[in-house]
């Protein structure tokens, strides 16, 4: 199973890299929203190794039984690569993120119809999570945050999908006795 974990988990890992990289090259040109968008539909598409892993396990080697557990440990792999990759970025690239990040926050509340008393508010808000955003330990806790929920989700559908019904098992177990008798 660690094979198939760290196999997997790595694929999704580096597709995540691969992904995050292009959509940082492009945010500055179609805007955070939009990035932000093709972001987590990256990150759909980098879990659905997750989901080609556990199928590969319970097909090969886990004699049709899967486990949540390898699915969320696959997961994480994958988020720690993501996190890794941000904080190259982050500090190579785009250190004033957190200030244009704050900006864009700003003025979507402006565009949103905030009153002044909101738009401090939310000043003061942004202000602190820049300061925050300089520490590693928190830029890194955040950002792991971000793929998390995907992962989650995936993991769970995996679950759902792959998971085979003991009666169906029963049944063909009845099946191969009955053939083989």
């Amino acid at each position: 199973m660690r094979k198939t974990v760290v196999t997997f988990g790595v694929i999704a890992g580096l597709i995540l890299s691969g992904l995050m990289v292009l959509s940082t090259g492009v945010a500055d040109r179609v805007g955070f929203g939009s990035a932000e968008v093709l972001g987590y539909t990256s990150m759909v598409a980098a879990f659905l190794m997750v989901f080609f892993g556990v199928k590969s396990y319970r097909d090969r080697v886990g004699q049709g039984e899967i486990s949540f557990g390898m699915s969320v440990a696959m997961v994480g792999l994958a988020s720690i690569f993501y996190v890794a990759t941000w904080n190259v970025l982050y500090t190579a690239v785009w250190p004033d993120f957190g200030k244009q990040y704050a900006e864009h926050v700003i003025e979507q509340a402006r565009a949103d119809g905030a009153t002044d008393a909101e738009l401090a508010r939310k000043r003061h808000e942004m202000a602190v999570f820049q300061q925050r955003y300089q520490n590693p330990v928190f830029r890194s806790a955040m950002t792991f945050l971000e793929p998390l929920p995907v992962g989650l989700v995936m993991s769970l559908f995996t679950a759902g999908v792959l998971r085979r019904r003991k009666a169906a098992l029963v049944g063909q177990a009845i099946s191969s006795t009955i053939q083989g008798a």
